[in-house]
């Protein structure tokens, strides 16, 4: 099948191989009704998935979840994700990750791992993530590091842990990783269901945004802190992955291909699946993947606007859920006709003292 000649090739695929995680995260990225999504591809096709996408030049693939290490065939699909030549990155809780399953997979072929935070100590870490992990993470990045296993750590901003950035960043110098990867919530699943109670106000962000630079500057580049702001609070809307269909895909563990993690959030969308088609034919002729990709979808303001290939017209998710029109400007653009909309989320938030939800299997 003969690709359009304007269609970028991918580089990067989001594995998501199950949604089972012990963690109830109340930010999870997850669908809301896990239940429908419950069955799983299996070892050969997955094998499948990662040939397929090599050929379409994908260059690095995330084992994520969900848990990743739930899955005992992962040693094989790290194997297979090494044979191909693919750059193997595994995203982790930690639940799960002790020596010898770690050795095992750096035998495989694993090239890093990133392993999540909850917050700085053990109470706050244990609670958000709905489970006693804190230690486990300890003793997943210590494990990891006996290996020679580059590690990365990611920690979840939001109103209830950013008084503890200072310590969140000590965690990180005292763990000895390569990078931090402080990334503010994205309102979408969980975190959507939740905003009332995770979004912080712009002086908590504003004094985030100190900590950072102070701690850049002390700390040089061990570790390389890397700060993901809320859309929230900005001008512009960051680009969907690069935007739409231009760079990333994701197979998601009942094989649906999403052109972002959280595309389940648009209703309309009849997501194809590896079951049925290859993962070129899907990339390059997919409805789904066509649908927003590049500008010619873009209502006004966006066509007319000069940041048109910059941000590609935000989150096709965030505008969704807070306009019902997957298509209309992302409202986190001041130029948005539906910008009001983030300002009055930003005000009911700062007013609001809603009980954090912890994720279920609905």
């Amino acid at each position: 099948m003969t690709p359009p000649n304007s269609t970028p090739h991918p580089y990067s695929l989001l594995a998501e191989l199950t949604y089972r995680c012990p963690l109830k995260c109340p930010y999870c990225s997850n669908p809301l009704k896990l239940r429908q999504y419950a069955s799983e591809l299996d070892t050969d096709t997955w094998k499948r998935v990662l040939a397929e996408a090599a050929a379409l030049g994908v260059v690095q693939v995330h084992l994520s979840g969900g848990e990743p290490l739930v899955r005992q065939d992962l040693e094989q699909l790290v194997a297979e994700s090494r044979q191909l030549g693919l750059y193997s990155h595994l995203t982790t809780s930690g639940v799960g990750a002790d020596e010898a399953r770690l050795e095992r997979l750096v035998r495989s072929g694993l090239d890093s791992i990133q392993v999540s935070f909850q917050d700085s100590n053990q109470v706050d870490n244990d609670f958000l993530a709905g489970l006693s992990s804190f230690e486990k993470k300890h003793e997943c990045i210590s494990a990891a590091q006996k290996l020679d296993l580059p590690v990365v750590l990611n920690v979840v901003l939001h109103r209830s842990n950013l008084a503890h950035l200072e310590e969140i960043i000590q965690l990180a110098v005292d763990l000895n990783v390569e990078k931090v990867e402080l990334a503010h919530v994205q309102y979408t699943g969980w975190a959507f269901r939740n905003r009332d109670a995770l979004l912080p106000s712009r002086q908590q962000l504003q004094e985030a945004e100190q900590v950072v630079q102070a701690a850049r500057e002390r700390l040089g580049n061990r570790p390389e802190l890397a700060h993901v702001l809320p859309d929230y609070h900005q001008q512009y809307p960051k680009p969907c992955l690069q935007g739409w269909g231009q760079v990333y895909l994701a197979v998601a563990p009942d094989g649906a291909v999403l052109p972002c993690q959280t595309a389940r959030e648009i209703p309309e969308l009849d997501l194809p699946n590896v079951k049925d088609e290859s993962l070129d034919a899907i990339w390059f002729h997919s409805p789904v993947f066509e649908r927003f990709r590049g500008t010619d979808w873009m209502p006004e303001p966006c066509q007319s606007c000069d940041r048109r290939e910059i941000d590609f017209g935000g989150c096709r998710c965030q505008a969704f859920l807070l306009t019902g029109d997957a298509a209309a400007t992302d409202p986190v653009c001041h130029l948005s006709p539906n910008h009001e909309l983030v300002e009055l989320a930003i005000a009911e938030s700062q007013q609001s003292t809603a009980p954090l939800r912890f994720r279920t299997y609905e």
